[in-house]
């Protein structure tokens, strides 16, 4: 399969995944939104050019959000992109003080590949928090993400510079 037919199936596969979900901004954006705007930061932006990132970019969200498990990414894409997503998957059946610790944790030990797909997760939610933010966090748990997210991504320092500096702009706008 070419790369442009991986990234139309990746596309519709996490389409099909999230056709029930919604971000949680006052609009209720259909959550496609969030794993295509990772796929764009990172090869519009940042000029990320490989398949298998892009690829587990769209697909970032679907073991940790929906029905959906590593070993059907791996059958349907691949073990290189299960394993980013893999990697960039929070355990959901910790409390979520836990999980957003073990990213803080976690964060300089994951893959090269998995570490682009991280910061342009917290590019894309620092993004969101800034022009459309989730309509019940009040000042207080925005500006908490953005310290949380700072922490995180201070862990993935030197793995991409240009990723780095987008992540910084959008960090220094911080409400």
């Amino acid at each position: 399969m070419d790369d442009v037919a991986r990234l139309i199936k990746a596309a519709d596969f996490a389409a099909f995944k999230h056709r029930r979900q919604r971000r949680k901004d006052a609009e209720a954006s259909p959550y496609i939104n969030h794993p295509l705007a990772l796929a764009r930061v990172l090869k519009l932006e940042a000029g990320v050019a490989e398949m298998d990132v892009l690829v587990a970019a769209i697909l970032h969200d679907t073991v940790e959000d929906t029905e959906t498990t590593v070993e059907e990414l791996e059958r349907e894409f691949g073990h290189a992109v299960a394993a980013i997503v893999a990697e960039v998957t929070d355990d959901k059946s910790l409390p979520k003080p836990d999980r957003k610790r073990l990213q803080v944790e976690h964060a300089p030990h994951i893959s090269h590949q998995a570490k682009l797909v991280k910061l342009a997760d917290k590019i894309c939610n620092l993004r969101d928090v800034l022009d459309a933010p989730p309509s019940h966090w009040p000042m207080e748990r925005r500006r908490a993400y953005f310290e949380w997210a700072k922490a995180v991504i201070d862990g993935l320092r030197g793995v991409h510079p240009g990723l780095e500096h987008l992540f910084d702009d959008a960090y220094r706008l911080k409400p």
